[in-house]
């Protein structure tokens, strides 16, 4: 077998030598064309690098720049088209629709001087049978008028003074020294000395001169008989310089007291003041003597009711 026998053996039929031969030429086009392209684009760069001449050497030309900058790209995700969902049905409910509240049914609320269970559809509530058993109080107040306290006051001034009075009686009465009447008038023999208010001193019965207390003791030394030294009765033996001391010494020392006044006892008043019993009257008051009642330092004489003072028997 010769040489071309061998080529025409292996030779492709005509139609497949014509079908490559389109290809090829197809191809040469696209080729072509391609290259057209790129020459245009290089002749648009080469005019926009003229644009820029006559800018500095090494400046980086604007155009340039643009154009070889690549543009973002802007994409609607799923969040943005969600938000936007919810976002433009809520501001069109609230500029659309007025602000405006219904009841069911169509009514709309109104003025009215009635209340309606059904309309206002309250809630029912059970109360339980234990609730109506529960003791009602109702918080009440009374004023008392200024006649009523003046009633009150009288009232706790009479008890105190029975009370007093129950108080006096029970107190022993035991043996004490019953003196006639005596001649009313100042015996006291330290009338004129200076009181302690000016600067005086102690008589000789040591009390301070021309109080309550030196007087009755300078009686009760002139009833036992006695008006010179030594004295029977002074401070050191009967009571102390204060008044208001004398109706607890008297019971501390067992010494008789009580309500029923006598002659020659000693009229002790809670307000701090003793006097001398000088007579009894026939209703009952008491005249009494004493000295400095005022806060004078003088001698005075009064009658008082009986049951006014605590009688303080003088002692045997």
């Amino acid at each position: 077998m010769n040489g071309d026998d061998t080529n025409d053996a292996h030779e492709r039929p005509r139609s497949s030598r014509r079908e490559a031969d389109r290809g090829r030429a197809r191809r040469s086009a696209a080729t072509e064309q391609g290259r057209s392209k790129r020459a245009k684009g290089k002749g648009r760069d080469t005019a926009s690098i003229a644009v820029d001449s006559n800018a500095p050497a090494g400046t980086p030309d604007l155009a340039t720049t643009v154009s070889r900058s690549p543009r973002p790209t802007r994409r609607n995700g799923p969040m943005r088209v969600f938000a936007t969902v919810l976002v433009v049905p809520a501001i069109v409910g609230t500029v659309a629709l007025p602000a405006y509240a219904f009841m069911p049914g169509g009514e709309t609320f109104a003025s009215s001087g009635t209340f309606s269970l059904t309309k206002a559809e309250a809630q029912d509530i059970e109360v339980s049978s234990l609730a109506s058993g529960a003791p009602l109080s109702a918080e009440g107040y009374s004023v008392t008028s200024k006649a009523e306290i003046e009633a009150a006051r009288l009232d706790q001034e009479a008890k105190d003074k029975a009370a007093w009075a129950a108080n006096l009686a029970s107190r022993g009465t035991g043996a004490y020294a019953v003196h006639t009447v005596k001649a009313e008038g100042d015996d006291y023999p330290w009338w004129d000395q200076t009181p302690d208010d000016f600067g005086g001193g102690l008589s000789p019965l040591r009390y301070y001169y021309r109080e309550c207390v030196d007087f009755v003791a300078w009686r009760m030394n002139r009833d036992a008989g006695v008006t010179s030294a030594p004295w029977k009765w002074d401070w050191g033996n009967l009571a102390s310089g204060s008044a208001h001391a004398w109706a607890g010494e008297w019971e501390s020392r067992g010494w008789p007291t009580s309500s029923e006044p006598v002659v020659g006892a000693v009229a002790w008043f809670p307000y701090n003041h003793v006097a001398y019993v000088q007579s009894i009257n026939g209703d009952g008051s008491v005249n009494i003597e004493e000295y400095n009642q005022n806060s004078d330092h003088s001698y005075h004489r009064r009658t008082i009711p009986a049951g006014s003072a605590l009688y303080l028997y003088p002692p045997v």
